[in-house]
C-alpha cells in the first residue's frame, strides 16, 4: 500500500476500546417492493483519470483510455430487486445486497466486474444496503459496495460505490438511483500484472445515475436517520478498525496518565477506511 503522505494515529488502550456504535432502529418495519414492470434507464460515467501517484494513467495505455463500457443502458425494474431487504425494516436495518443484479449494473461501466477483491481479504468484501429515511410516498436505500474491474493486464479498484436507490412506495417503482465513486484525493488502487507494481490516483467520476421524473428536495419523512449516520452504518460493517474510539495525540497524552492506561501508536501509509491504498 502506498500514498503521498503518512498519517499517525493514536489510541487508548481500554477495557472494551472497540465500540459498535450501532444506530437502534424503531419498531415501525415496512416493506419495499419494486413490481414496476418499465424500464429504467441508467447513464454510465468515467471521466479521464487526472492523476497517478507513478504516472500509470500516462505510461499504461489501458488505464489512459479507461472509458465507460456502455454510456446508457436501459435496464428492466427486476434489476434493482438486488437492492430491496429481504423482510420488513426498520430505519437504520442494514441487509446484503444480492450480487447478480449489481454485477450486471457494473458492467455497464466495465465489461469485467469483480467483486471479490483480489489484493485484500476479509473485511474488504462486501455489499451492504441500509434503510435511510421513509415517508408514504418514498423510501430511500443508501449502500455501500466493494468491487473492482479486471483489465488485460491487471486490475483496477475503486474506494468504494456509495449509491442511494430511491423508491416511490405508490407506484413501487425506481424513483432515483445513483452508485458512484465517492471523489477524494485518492479513490482507486490499480495493480499491473505484467510489472507487478501498483500505483494509486485520483478519477473524479466513475458513476452510474438514473433519474426518474423529479423529487423535491425537502421531502418531509415520517422516519429517517442522517446521510452521515447511515454512512457510519455501513462502514462498521466493513472494517473493524472503525469500531475503535480513535483520539488524537494531545488528547491521548491527557487521558492517558489520568487513566492510568498504556498509550499506544499506530503509524499507517493508507486509509483505514476504504480500498485506495
Amino acid at each position: 500500500m502506498k500514498t503521498l503522505t503518512i498519517g499517525l494515529l493514536i489510541l487508548i488502550a481500554m477495557s472494551g476500546h472497540l465500540n459498535a456504535d450501532n444506530h437502534a432502529s424503531t419498531d415501525s418495519k415496512i416493506t419495499l417492493n419494486l413490481n414496476d414492470t418499465s424500464e429504467v434507464l441508467v447513464k454510465g460515467f468515467i471521466a479521464p483519470i487526472e492523476y497517478t501517484q507513478y504516472g500509470f494513467h500516462v505510461a499504461w495505455d489501458e488505464l489512459a483510455n479507461l472509458q465507460v463500457a456502455e454510456p446508457e443502458k436501459r435496464y428492466p425494474t427486476s434489476v434493482f430487486h438486488a437492492f430491496l431487504p429481504p423482510t420488513a425494516v426498520s430505519v437504520g436495518d442494514l441487509w446484503k445486497i444480492k450480487e447478480e443484479g449489481v454485477l450486471e449494473l457494473l458492467r455497464q461501466l466495465h465489461p469485467n466486474p469483480n467483486l471479490d477483491i483480489i489484493m485484500n481479504a476479509g473485511d474488504s468484501y462486501g455489499l451492504w444496503a441500509c434503510l435511510r429515511a421513509y415517508n408514504d410516498k418514498y423510501a430511500e436505500i443508501v449502500f455501500r459496495i466493494h468491487a473492482e474491474f479486471i483489465l488485460e493486464d491487471g486490475r483496477f479498484t475503486p474506494s468504494q460505490f456509495a449509491g442511494h436507490l430511491v423508491i416511490d412506495r405508490i407506484k413501487e417503482k425506481v424513483a432515483s438511483f445513483k452508485m458512484a465513486v465517492p471523489e477524494g484525493v485518492l479513490n482507486f488502487d490499480v495493480g499491473r500484472n505484467s510489472t507487478r507494481t501498483i500505483d494509486v490516483g485520483f478519477c473524479p467520476q466513475i458513476e452510474l445515475r438514473a433519474e426518474i421524473g423529479e423529487i423535491a428536495s425537502d421531502i418531509k419523512f415520517v422516519e429517517s436517520m442522517t446521510q452521515a449516520a447511515a454512512e457510519r452504518q455501513l462502514i462498521l460493517r466493513f472494517y473493524k478498525s472503525q469500531q475503535i474510539k480513535w483520539v488524537s495525540l494531545e488528547d491521548a497524552l491527557e487521558m492517558g496518565p489520568a487513566q492510568q492506561k498504556p498509550i499506544h501508536v499506530i503509524s499507517i501509509d493508507g486509509p483505514l477506511a476504504d480500498e485506495a491504498c
